[in-house]
């Protein structure tokens, strides 16, 4: 068989944490093929890619032993911009792959490095954003793109420089539902290039007829490998106890048993947000009572977040109060009485291990509450772990953590199950009830249709 990608006997663990280990990995990808990984957060998905990629060892320093062979070479001989002529990633966190402030600059700055003239730049440039469908998000700063449409950016500054070789960790986790139909487009679009793709992911959905092979990881091990036949044969309990989301996209189901009256304990009145003088949404009016958990959705880049940090008061609005039992409340006020788990978790851990940032900025913190919340998430056995060496899902869970140790009256959740497998996901949606039964007020932005019908008592649309 013609290999494109080969590993052979690939084992690594990092330096100075056990966490993302991988061992005794070997598997082959076709040219053309599409190749899927999966498994539970944490178990090394992102590691074998960045295996393939030659981050590891070039970036992520570690025990390795193995080999990994692309078109025969072996990547240990080649320099990691040889490697990146062949080989396109696109990260979980857009964030760490930009290298400009305007979408323009990024989508050729790949191009740029690798000499390409510059009318030749400027054509790939728009028949890029053609291609994918992103003309409306040329000539924009990159700051003031939304989560979903920097995912769209980073994939376009990878597909501008037109590899052989796609590598995708978790391209889903940030985008809506029309956002994910446009990247499963992106994918069949190079598949009928013949583009060699492998995807390391948990939402399956997208990807049930797209997978030339499924392979299920397991700490740090490849314990299941289906073809696209065998793993759609599987049934709904198979999938359920190996972790694994839905295969099908279903409307969100919920119980809404929210008290909708005039002593509501939050009220949003006539309510505008934006930028300078520039609205993003207008007349904005909503209730809530506590024990509601509620679901904050709308297209990307429609403002969810945007009205989440201003609910916070992290930032002004236009117009417009928010009331609290009756009373306006100001920044200040809303600093106080609200607690945020943000989109790029990242930005709020600060401290030097698992146990101490549940404890940052908290006075006389309990220490026993700590001890049962992280048991809770399952975080207690990494307790003296420095939070950066996480996986990104065991970061979501410690921001969870955080926010249940903390004495506030709203809790607002951006994405709070972005990138996380089904249990993980499952863990999130019983700490909101919990928190719900506690008489806090939840607001959670979210594409997670399994979430919104798991925790969610109410809907809240924008756009």
């Amino acid at each position: 068989m013609i290999e494109k990608i080969r590993l052979d006997n690939i084992s690594f663990a990092y330096d100075g944490t056990g966490n993302g280990k991988i061992k005794n990995i070997s598997f082959s990808v076709s040219p053309g093929g599409c190749v899927v990984l999966t498994g539970r957060s944490g178990c090394g998905k992102t590691t074998v890619t960045r295996m393939i990629n030659g981050l590891i060892p070039e970036f992520f320093s570690g025990e390795l032993t193995g080999s990994v062979f692309v078109d025969g070479e072996n990547l240990a001989d080649k320099q990691l911009y040889e490697i990146a002529k062949k080989i396109g990633s696109v990260f979980q966190n857009p964030k760490t792959q930009f290298f400009n402030t305007d979408t323009d600059g990024e989508i050729a700055f790949g191009m740029e490095n690798n000499g390409v003239p510059r009318q030749e730049l400027i054509k790939r440039v728009k028949k890029t954003a053609d291609n994918l469908n992103i003309t409306n998000l040329l000539n924009r700063s990159i700051f003031s793109l939304s989560g979903g449409e920097k995912q769209k950016i980073a994939f376009a500054s990878v597909y501008a420089m037109n590899p052989e070789v796609y590598l995708l960790d978790e391209p889903s986790s940030n985008l809506d539902t029309d956002a994910i139909c446009d990247l499963r487009e992106y994918i069949q679009i190079l598949k009928s290039q013949g583009k060699t793709i492998i995807i390391a992911e948990h939402r399956l959905y997208y990807l049930k007829d797209l997978a030339d092979e499924i392979y299920y990881m397991d700490a740090g091990e490849i314990k299941h490998r289906w073809t696209q036949e065998a793993f759609l044969n599987l049934s709904v309990h198979e999938r359920k106890q190996l972790g694994l989301r839905s295969l099908n996209q279903e409307e969100p189901k919920i119980n809404d048993k929210s008290l909708r009256n005039d002593n509501a304990d939050i009220e949003i009145k006539d309510f505008s947000i934006g930028y300078g003088k520039k609205d993003v949404l207008t007349d904005i009016n909503f209730k809530a009572n506590k024990g509601d958990i509620i679901a904050v959705t709308g297209h990307n880049g429609v403002g969810k977040s945007t009205l989440l940090r201003t609910l916070c008061g992290l930032q002004k609005a236009l117009r417009g109060n928010i009331f609290w039992n009756g009373e306006v409340q100001n920044q200040k006020m809303l600093l106080k009485r609200t607690y945020m788990v943000m989109q790029d978790v990242n930005y709020q851990l600060f401290a030097d291990s698992v146990e101490q940032e549940t404890c940052f900025g908290i006075k006389n913190p309990d220490y026993k509450k700590v001890e049962q919340v992280l048991k809770e998430l399952d975080l207690y056995e990494l307790k003296e772990k420095h939070p950066n060496t996480l996986s990104a899902g065991q970061k979501q869970r410690l921001a969870v953590a955080v926010s249940m140790l903390c004495d506030k009256d709203i809790l607002v959740f951006d994405e709070p199950t972005s990138g996380l497998d089904l249990e993980s996901m499952r863990m999130v949606s019983e700490l909101m009830y919990k928190l719900a039964k506690m008489g806090k007020i939840i607001f959670v932005v979210t594409h997670d249709f399994e979430l919104v019908s798991l925790a969610c008592t109410r809907i809240f649309p924008l756009g």
